[in-house]
């Protein structure tokens, strides 16, 4: 933990890097963080009171070193604005957003093991992650671990909670997986649910649905208008 007198000369934003500039190794750390992100905004496009970051680091004062990071592959914050000062975040610094901890955390297993069910856990849950999310799609049997899991903070300690989806109260919300398919190939995706464990479409898929139901009005203008004509009425003049 920090004493008082760091806590008394904490860097700003510009002072610190927005991650630990480390590559990913598996395009599903980039993909799947990106379509949550997509399907939150259009969900919540009407609100201004969260932020969803990606890849971005957070510092924190509950470490050894606020200038240290820990950088999830996703995360939501709930109650901070989704622009700050009406401008992009390059990090998420928690003495810049009155101490305001992501509510929820993502961490995609790669081939790289990342300390994603030890190390880790004990400093999202030391920093006071509510819901901590694991997908481990491919290293699962390796880590003998599942392939979805999620976890909720109680009493200072992580408990796995059952189901796929999982829905989250306080969020609002439910994560969980489903073979679907996404721009152009099928796989194992993570999703938005609601409370009822119907899944939120992505925006490609409601512009889709938008696109047929336009097709299909247009085809009863069409047929509407030939049976008109077939009994000499001109559509025209109604």
């Amino acid at each position: 933990m920090v004493n008082n007198n760091q806590l008394l000369n904490l860097p700003s934003s510009d002072e610190l890097p927005d991650s630990d500039d480390k590559p990913v190794d598996h395009e599903i750390q980039i993909l799947i963080p990106n379509l949550l992100w997509l399907i939150l905004n259009q969900l919540w496009g009407d609100r201004s009171d969260w932020f969803f970051g990606i890849n971005m680091g957070i510092f924190h004062t509950t470490g050894s070193n606020p200038r240290v990071a820990i950088v999830p592959d996703g995360f939501l914050s709930l109650g901070v604005p989704t622009l700050k000062n009406d401008q992009l975040r390059s990090s998420y610094i928690l003495w810049e957003e009155n101490y305001i901890v992501p509510i929820f955390v993502l961490e995609i297993v790669s081939k790289t093991y990342g300390n994603e069910y030890d190390e880790k856990m004990t400093d999202y849950a030391r920093l006071g992650v509510l819901y901590y999310v694991v997908y481990n799609p491919d290293y699962f049997k390796r880590d003998k671990h599942e392939r979805f899991e999620v976890y909720r903070l109680l009493n200072g300690a992580y408990q796995r909670l059952q189901g796929n989806p999982v829905w989250m109260p306080e969020i609002g919300l439910g994560i969980g997986t489903e073979v679907n398919n996404y721009y152009r190939y099928k796989r194992e995706l993570l999703y938005w649910y609601d409370s009822e464990g119907n899944r939120f479409m992505t925006p490609e898929e409601e512009a889709l649905q938008e696109r047929q139901r336009a097709e299909k009005e247009r085809q009863r203008a069409e047929q509407l208008e030939q049976m008109l004509r077939s009994l000499g009425v001109d559509p025209e003049q109604l």
